[in-house]
């Protein structure tokens, strides 16, 4: 298996700790980051997932995200959350089972050295 870069690595542990993510979103979020501006690129995270996908570490997720809604401010967001199979748009990567163990060592060093 190929030695995987940091930010191949980040991209393992923030979809281990937080779920499926689109890199557009994971761009502005990852592992936790927040702010206007994105912190990462978005292309060299789509780089990323796709090879971490032909390395059969991530997979394409198709599945909803959530089903109950986040806000009770804006009415459309409950509508939307209540179709079954409803998922903002993008492509949102998930882990495979390969991915799972290798995430969730990296997601136990990462602990021990924060």
């Amino acid at each position: 298996m190929e030695a995987l870069d940091d930010l191949c690595r980040k991209i393992l542990i923030h979809i281990y700790k937080y779920g499926p993510d689109s890199p557009k979103y994971m761009a502005h979020r990852l592992l936790g980051a927040s702010g206007w501006a994105p912190t990462y690129d978005q292309v060299k995270l789509k780089e990323a997932c796709k090879k971490m996908e032909s390395m059969k570490l991530l997979t394409v997720f198709s599945g909803p995200l959530k089903r109950s809604p986040t806000s009770s401010v804006k009415p459309w967001i409950k509508i939307k959350a209540r179709e079954v199979n409803y998922k903002p748009a993008g492509i949102y990567y998930d882990l495979t089972r390969e991915g799972k163990k290798i995430a969730s060592q990296l997601y136990k060093e990462n602990r021990k050295n924060e």
